[in-house]
């Protein structure tokens, strides 16, 4: 894996659609909680067209972040997109005056959510639409999925989708939705510490099939470790690079997509492709998961 392209290609399963193993997660250009628009809009900008410079070609974002603030500030930055630019959305939840986070599962809410994510990119159809299982964020929450894929399956034979994955999701959710439609991705909570996911990464790779973590650094509550803080030091890195080189290593199969305001930031994230790990310091990195068993 190399610096200048950002730790590999992968092509999504039964697309033409290939990427870069490190992407950019748009949730962070939301103000905070993911609600309203941020404190810095030219920053947000600057951020994306940033990212895109440097070769980035993996998007994550959806409408229900602002609500429509990310979707709109990526048209705002990018529009007219750039030949090879993959912007992946998600749907299956909806943000009311609250500002809680609430699930949005009927077929009228699912067609409604396709609608603002094409209105508000500025979009005929959307790449890749992940169905997102609102629930603890754990990919724990059981119960069946088909109607709501049985949606997704529908839209992408009138064309506004062109290919679907999942998001918060079980093994057997996984199966289930594989009955009705190819599946080309999985997001789910998964970084150093937090490994429920292990047997399902390897599942996917053997179908060729991406595994994208979200919360890789930890989410709410940032990865903590000795061990991960010494490794660093050793490798003259933040202890953020090496937890998301961790996860290049871990499978050919899992994509990036860490979030970030900041150019800076988002320039450290890029250079993680180059950060080499060698066998005894992913043995070493590997006992973080152990410890917190």
């Amino acid at each position: 894996m190399s610096e200048g392209n950002l730790g590999g290609r992968f092509t999504f399963p039964g697309t033409s659609l290939t990427v870069q193993r490190i992407g950019y997660g748009a949730m962070q250009l939301a103000g905070p909680g993911v609600w309203g628009p941020p404190k810095d809009p030219e920053a947000a900008v600057a951020v994306l067209r940033e990212a895109v410079a440097a070769g980035v070609n993996h998007i994550d974002t959806s409408d229900f972040y602002g609500p429509h603030v990310t979707n709109q500030i990526i048209r705002q930055a990018l529009h007219p997109y750039p030949a090879g630019l993959v912007i992946v959305t998600k749907l299956g939840g909806r943000r009311p005056p609250d500002k809680s986070w609430q699930p949005a599962i009927s077929r009228e809410e699912l067609t409604a959510g396709v609608h603002d994510n094409l209105r508000n990119l500025g979009l005929d159809a959307l790449d890749i639409v992940n169905y997102r299982v609102m629930g603890s964020g754990h990919g724990t929450e059981e119960g069946s999925i088909a109607e709501q894929v049985t949606v997704l399956a529908d839209l992408k034979r009138r064309g506004l989708i062109r290919h679907i994955g999942l998001s918060n999701v079980t093994s057997a959710q996984v199966v289930e939705a594989q009955t009705i439609t190819p599946i080309v991705c999985v997001q789910n909570n998964y970084n150093l510490a937090y490994r429920q996911d292990d047997a399902l990464i390897d599942t996917l790779a053997r179908q060729g099939i991406a595994y994208v973590p979200f919360f890789p650094l930890g989410g709410f509550t940032p990865l903590q470790s000795t061990t991960l803080s010494d490794v660093a030091g050793r490798l003259g890195a933040t202890p953020m690079q090496v937890a998301l080189a961790w996860l290049l290593h871990r499978s050919p199969n899992i994509l990036l997509i860490p979030g970030t305001s900041s150019v800076a930031h988002l320039r450290e994230n890029l250079t993680v492709g180059s950060l080499a790990l060698s066998p005894e310091i992913l043995t070493e990195l590997d006992s973080i998961a152990r410890a917190q068993v």
